[in-house]
């Protein structure tokens, strides 16, 4: 009886201890599973890798670049430089020379009317010779002095009315292509009428007008002007409709 209670007691101590490592072996492989599953779920979503994004910022704080430089000038004078070069039409001519052209070209207005005004009243011209190669009388009275039939002094008002206007600093900033175009061609037909006149004076008339010499030249400076002007700063780009 002693030993078979013995042996029952051995008997159930030994399925406890079974069960017990059947419970560990459980636990155990549970908790691997758990971990292995984890893993697998991590391993199964690869990182998606994102695009880089294009940060859209304010225009004072974009950097510019020039040809892939960055732009030390800083995004305000990057802009403002795109601003100009966008703006065909606007000129670079400095204020000091649309100043010089537009004085020249009140000079020579009004040395012009004072001339007209001579002619129509018939009066000498003050400060001039009547005598020698310096005659202004010889000269406006000449039939050199008309051109078609209308006085060369009229002919000149009408010239530097134009040129007063084509000189004025508003002219010289125009966006617009033509006025560009008209005061060079209009400065190519006044030089072309002023080297006839100094024929006339040196080779037909045998005399030289003091006045009308200061409008030659003033005509010349007001063409080289011109065409300097074109060449070293060019001429506005045609608009486009």
């Amino acid at each position: 009886m002693t030993a078979s209670k013995s042996s029952r007691a051995r008997n159930a101590r030994a399925k406890r201890a079974q069960r017990a490592q059947v419970n560990v072996a459980r636990n155990g492989g549970a908790a691997a599973g758990g971990a292995d599953r984890n893993g697998t779920a991590v391993k199964a979503s690869p990182t998606v890798k994102a695009s880089p994004t294009v940060k859209a910022g304010s225009q004072s704080r974009a950097v510019a670049t020039r040809g892939g430089v960055p732009d030390r000038r800083g995004a305000r004078g990057a802009a403002l430089a795109q601003e100009a070069a966008e703006a065909p039409g606007r000129t670079t001519v400095p204020l000091w020379f649309q100043l010089l052209t537009f004085g020249l070209a009140l000079a020579g207005l009004g040395v012009s009317i004072y001339l007209t005004i001579a002619h129509f009243t018939e009066s000498a011209l003050l400060g001039c010779s009547e005598s020698g190669a310096v005659n202004c009388t010889k000269v406006t009275t000449s039939p050199q002095s008309y051109v078609f039939g209308i006085p060369v002094a009229v002919l000149g008002l009408a010239f530097f009315v134009a040129a007063v206007a084509l000189m004025s600093p508003w002219a010289w900033r125009s966006a617009r292509r033509e006025i560009h175009l008209i005061r060079l061609a209009s400065l190519v037909v006044g030089i072309g009428f002023v080297l006839y006149l100094v024929y006339a004076e040196l080779f037909i008339i045998g005399a030289i007008c003091l006045y009308c010499t200061s409008v030659h030249a003033i005509t010349f400076l007001l063409f080289g002007l011109t065409v300097f002007a074109a060449a070293a700063w060019g001429l506005p780009e045609r608009q486009r409709s």
